[in-house]
């Protein structure tokens, strides 16, 4: 075995300093690994994921960032190739690691409002999927949805297709003339200037580049798909529209409730909700997806519905998703249903506060229960 004597420096065999680096490494990064173990092991089962609610996360945030990426990529390339700046142009559009990974490496995607929107969009599109789809008592009777797109009222008729245009938009990944994240624009906003610093990141330091051509093509492409983004195109958006649009007597409500989930169309039921209530859609979507369930059971007597519409409500949600204890909720029936309908409006009536304001209660509440 011969030693070159090229490969030594000072005794130390060149590369040592790395490889004595990628240990220590190695060992900080299984000592996170541990802590993270510990930390899912200490999770109660009642806030732990299941696996399929994970991975439905993360292909929605992957498929998210990389809408983002691949807009941004694209424009940018066209902008530096039209300067004269072919070789970054180029570089910014061969393949590479997904910016995901270096926006989870840095903790961004740990951002709260982001991973609260992405995990309530992956849960609401599970339980709409797991839903059982209800057979009416009358099998020529359209669907609620076909109802409404040929309602004869137009706002209602027209909004109805937006709806259901944007759930297809949703669901398609084959859309694309305009990638689209079907974020709130504030999120949304955020996304694509983190997006648009890693890829600088990433190829500021590569051969022939210009910082300064490379920032204002990315600058400039980030511009382009804020300008872009329309929030009024969400299926959250199309869904309360639509709700306004009907604007339900209190007659009609408890149907229309019941029919939206038996139509397995979540969105829908989580808007009819919502105006009723006269809360913000993301706060009634919360208040749905919990599989405790007391606050949807206490908004729906705020409603006056009836014991029967509420059972059969929380029949179809358990139907739907396993975490939910139908069993309990059976036992808890008579005392719901025994709520008047003011003391419930009463006691949700923090959720009409404004919501810096209600995070600001919320979280002296929780100092205090320290």
């Amino acid at each position: 075995m011969s030693i070159d004597g090229g490969d030594m420096d000072d005794g130390v065999p060149k590369g040592a300093s790395q490889l004595l680096a990628r240990a220590a490494a190695a060992d900080a990064r299984a000592d996170r690994r541990l802590a993270v173990a510990i930390d899912d092991f200490l999770l109660p089962d009642d806030v732990r994921l299941d696996e399929r609610t994970r991975v439905t996360i993360a292909a929605v945030l992957a498929a998210v960032v990389a809408t983002v990426e691949g807009a941004l990529r694209q424009h940018a390339s066209r902008l530096l190739v039209s300067r004269g700046e072919p070789e970054i142009a180029q570089a910014l559009i061969a393949p590479a690691a997904p910016a995901l990974d270096r926006l989870s490496e840095a903790g961004l995607t740990r951002d709260t409002d982001l991973m609260r929107e992405l995990i309530a969009r992956a849960r609401q599109d599970l339980l709409a999927e797991s839903l059982p789809t209800a057979i009416p008592d009358d099998p020529e009777t359209p669907s609620l949805l076909a109802r409404l797109t040929g309602h004869a009222d137009g706002v209602v008729a027209a909004s109805a297709q937006a709806f259901l245009v944007a759930e297809s938009r949703r669901r398609s990944s084959d859309d694309s003339n305009v990638p689209r994240t079907d974020l709130p624009a504030e999120l949304h906003h955020r996304l694509v200037w983190w997006v648009a610093a890693v890829l600088r990141e990433a190829h500021v330091d590569t051969p022939d580049a210009t910082p300064g051509a490379l920032d204002r093509a990315l600058a400039e492409a980030a511009l382009r798909s804020l300008a872009a983004h329309d929030e009024s195109e969400r299926v959250e958006a199309a869904a309360m529209r639509l709700a306004v649009a009907i604007e339900p007597q209190p007659g009609e409500l408890q149907a229309l409730l019941v029919e939206a989930l038996g139509d397995r169309r979540v969105a829908l039921f989580v808007a009819l909700l919502a105006h009723a209530l006269g809360v913000d859609f993301e706060q009634a979507r919360e208040i749905v997806l919990d599989p405790a369930g007391d606050r949807l059971w206490l908004a729906l007597r705020a409603l006056d519905l009836p014991r029967e519409a509420i059972a059969r409500i929380a029949l179809t949600l358990s139907e739907g998703d396993p975490h939910r204890d139908i069993e309990a909720f059976a036992d808890l029936l008579g005392t719901i249903a025994a709520v008047p309908a003011a003391e419930a409006r009463a006691a949700l009536a923090p959720l009409k506060l404004h919501p810096d304001y209600r995070a600001a209660l919320v979280a002296l509440a929780r100092g205090k229960a320290r």
